[in-house]
């Protein structure tokens, strides 16, 4: 069992750069492996500053942010989604405290500190890192896991806004620290993915779905079927993305999520609303023949703007399958036109794309409108995440990038368009 100060010196000495390369440089150059260990290294320093260095049985915990590749706003509907998790994450140094308190520093958030005796949902807390640790903390000891406290620093690169999901990165960096100390490592990826939803639709006040944290918890490319919500089928998808001749851009248009909660909800109450009519709580269980066979009796119960919401969760739930199967057979061409698809639908159907409380921003229609311009037939583009503010995907042809950054950081501003790799792995210990 190591203390802070052997594993500082560990980091420093490089006898965890294997660890390192596989997160952040797997094919990249030098210097990005030595960005990460100078990275690891300050957040090591960090607790050393902060808890002290003879803190037994220190160790490094990584969470990552996750792109969303396919199915847009299909999993609260139990449907099927493709997504990856990305080298932006969340990295923590942790340490036992032989205590029943949970105490961890952010860097650039306010402390979070929670007693493990008192794990009851707090109001006052929604919307806080703090709702989100004491609801991983509830619901592991409602599975019967005995736990106990804790002390971390956490630094992050995930983009606040960015639709990369800070939350559920956050989620699974908290839930990793707990499997390691508490849980000798037996939760797995799906079990700290749902306890990390558990955490953000009880504690937090957010109703997502369950994929930003599977994103995030199982690593790499994964398809995902939601038709059992407590026992999702999921499939890593044996395609190498550096391989493609494209870049995967994150562009962040530098518009708000804050005040879009209703924007969120009301895509979910509608599609219920669709559902219900058939006597179901969610799309999946609804054949798709009824559902169209009823549109003209659908529009005067539950309005256009529903009926089109349903429409593009019956076609974005197939071409998630599509793009996981294309992606299989190496086939990036048809992908590319499936993400494509999929951008449309969402526009046009979805209708994700801009907030009805605030016509005059538009930033993701313009960004994407120029996006679209600059790649000129090529690649492929699309909202990203949850929408209605945030950012764009674009999967760039690499000859063209430097050209399509330019220009979507000439409209939005320097730093906006952000370069993403898929990585392999998921929430994990890096080193202890």
């Amino acid at each position: 069992m190591s203390d802070c100060s052997q594993l500082l010196n560990a980091l420093k000495g490089g006898a965890h750069d294997r660890s390192l390369a596989a997160l952040y440089a797997p094919d990249g150059p030098a210097q990005r492996l030595e960005e990460a260990r100078e990275r690891a290294v300050r957040t090591v320093g960090s607790f050393v500053q902060r808890f002290g260095a003879g803190a037994q049985g220190a160790a490094m915990f990584s969470g990552p942010g996750r792109t969303e590749i396919g199915g847009n706003h299909t999993d609260h509907q139990h449907g099927r989604v493709l997504c990856a998790s990305v080298d932006l994450d969340m990295l923590a140094c942790a340490a036992p405290n032989g205590s029943g308190l949970v105490r961890i520093a952010s860097e650039g958030y306010p402390d979070v500190e929670i007693a493990l005796d008192d794990l009851s949902p707090k109001k006052e807390e929604e919307n806080t890192s703090a709702a989100l640790v004491r609801g991983v903390a509830a619901r592991l000891k409602e599975l019967g896991h005995p736990l106990s406290g804790f002390d971390a620093c956490a630094t992050s690169t995930v983009l606040s806004g960015s639709g990369l999901s800070s939350s559920a990165a956050y989620e699974t960096l908290v839930g990793n620290i707990f499997d390691h100390f508490c849980c000798n490592g037996t939760l797995g990826p799906i079990t700290i993915a749902k306890v990390g939803q558990y955490a953000e639709n009880v504690y937090f006040g957010k109703p997502c779905g369950l994929m930003d944290q599977m994103g995030s918890s199982v690593g790499g490319a994964v398809s995902i079927d939601f038709a059992d919500p407590s026992d999702p089928v999921v499939e890593r998808v044996d395609y190498d993305f550096s391989k493609s001749g494209h870049a995967l851009c994150i562009v962040d248009t530098a518009s708000s999520h804050g005040d879009l909660t209703d924007d969120y909800a009301d895509i979910t109450r509608e599609m219920g609303a669709v559902a219900a009519h058939f006597g179901k709580s969610v799309l999946r269980d609804v054949p798709e023949d009824r559902f169209r066979a009823a549109i003209p009796a659908l529009r005067s119960i539950c309005g256009d703007r529903a009926v089109l919401r349903a429409m593009h969760f019956y076609a974005d739930d197939r071409r998630a399958a599509q793009q996981a199967q294309a992606l299989s057979a190496g086939d990036f061409r048809r992908f590319l036109a499936l993400v494509n698809a999929s951008g449309v639908s969402s526009c046009l159907h979805l209708q994700n794309t801009w907030s009805i409380s605030d016509p005059a921003q538009q930033a993701i229609p313009l960004a994407l409108a120029v996006g679209a311009e600059l790649l000129d037939g090529t690649g492929a583009i699309r909202v990203h995440g949850g929408g209605f503010a945030g950012t764009i995907q674009a999967f760039v042809p690499e000859e063209q990038l430097s050209q399509f950054k330019s220009g979507m950081e000439a409209l939005l501003g320097t730093g906006r368009c952000h370069v993403l790799h898929i990585r392999p792995q998921g929430g994990c210990v890096v080193a202890r």
